[in-house]
């Protein structure tokens, strides 16, 4: 039976959408073909007409989980003033929530210690363009503010923003994991202004 372009772009975006939660949760080595698929409600055998490999799946899948964050992260600061939408994406992503929540998170956290020993070329420049544009859509945020150097402070921020997060996922006491979100998140707003 022959499908439609728009069914194998949804039935695309389907497998994508499993394999975006199974990265979050377990990383570029956690996709199985078998249990996305699955997941997918199809069939092992239908993976091929849509990758044609699995690290064409991994690469596919880290472009497709950067870009929704970076259209969630778009939507969460709509409509804001530069300062009010920086505070709101600092306090977002610096959150016991957004620890507790790893397969609905920002993928950068949960990939950047893995990616280079674990992921193809394909994967890396996908995850690569993706924190590119987090990192533009920060800076347009604070050019918006009038900081002269937003590129910088741009990079450092998204920085210290993925490695907080990653390091109270790593510590197991929730106390400790809340002081150094709290800590980071505090004096991130007191730095570039947004402590209202």
């Amino acid at each position: 039976m022959r499908y439609d372009a728009e069914h194998k772009r949804r039935t695309r975006d389907r497998i994508l959408r499993e394999a975006a939660k199974a990265l979050r949760d377990s990383g570029p080595k956690g996709i199985s073909v078998a249990s996305v698929m699955r997941d997918a409600g199809l069939t092992h055998g239908g993976f091929y007409a849509h990758f044609s490999s699995k690290d064409e799946l991994v690469a596919d899948t880290i472009a497709y989980a950067m870009a929704q964050s970076h259209s969630v992260r778009g939507e969460e600061i709509a409509g804001k003033s530069p300062v009010d939408a920086l505070r709101a994406s600092i306090d977002q992503y610096l959150s016991m929530e957004h620890r507790e929540r790893r397969a609905e998170g920002c993928p950068v956290a949960g990939l950047a210690s893995d990616l280079p020993r674990l992921a193809s070329a394909g994967a890396q420049q996908a995850f690569a363009a993706g924190v590119e544009d987090w990192m533009a859509q920060v800076e347009a945020v604070l050019l918006g503010m009038g900081h002269a150097t937003a590129r910088d402070e741009a990079r450092s921020l998204v920085c210290e923003l993925v490695g907080t997060l990653t390091l109270a996922r790593c510590e197991p006491d929730p106390d400790r994991a809340s002081a150094l979100i709290e800590s980071a998140r505090q004096q991130l707003k007191v730095r570039l202004g947004v402590n209202g």
